[in-house]
């Protein structure tokens, strides 16, 4: 069973629900598996610390996880063009898997939802695109053979799939919006897939 890593934060629901459809465009892969993990919250209080498991939703994310997946699918809020705090902090816990190339040649893609239509869905996609490339990890994208990228006017990009939310995260993800997602889970399962194969 291929297995692919969808691994997020959310802080209002907005990035969950698509974290939902990139799972779900995994799973429509024969022989591919979709591993939903989140992060907890930091505080900037010390001696504050977060519960050992999530109240609701799928359990936090760990090294292994990481290390067993072959594939990785991070998704994020935007916060001012980069990934939310507690997505980076956890990935600064990734050197011992750095040390060992544990994620090299391992497909990944990236995802994220923001507040308003240019509110830095981009660049934040690129930013999270960096340490992936610094774990020698393979990032896809969305090609624009799905023509939901020319169709859409809300979120969805080449460099990952991506929502409006409103202000208000308020918004439902638009039908474009939904099939970017389920097509970014798709095209990591079965590049990851391929390359499980390849190396068989």
């Amino acid at each position: 069973m291929t297995r692919i890593l969808v691994l997020y934060y959310s802080r209002h629901g907005s990035v969950r629900r698509m974290a939902d459809l990139v799972a779900r465009g995994i799973a429509s892969v024969p022989g591919c598996e979709a591993v939903v993990r989140t992060v907890p919250e930091v505080s900037p209080v010390s001696e504050a610390t977060a519960a050992m498991v999530p109240e609701s939703g799928p359990p936090y994310a760990d090294l292994d996880d990481l290390r067993g997946c072959d594939g990785l699918i991070l998704g994020s809020p935007t916060r001012f063009g980069h990934m939310a705090a507690p997505l980076k902090h956890f990935l600064e816990t990734t050197t011992p898997l750095w040390l060992a190339g544990a994620l090299a040649d391992k497909p990944a893609g990236v995802f994220t939802s923001t507040g308003t239509l240019h509110g830095g869905q981009e660049a934040t996609l690129l930013s999270m695109s960096v340490p992936l490339w610094h774990h020698g990890m393979l990032l896809v994208g969305i090609p624009y053979t799905k023509p939901e990228l020319t169709t859409t006017t809300s979120g969805g990009t080449p460099y990952g799939a991506s929502h409006f939310a409103g202000a208000r995260d308020d918004r439902p993800v638009s039908a474009e919006e939904k099939t970017l997602c389920l097509g970014l889970g798709e095209r990591v399962a079965r590049i990851a897939q391929r390359l499980a194969l390849a190396s068989a």
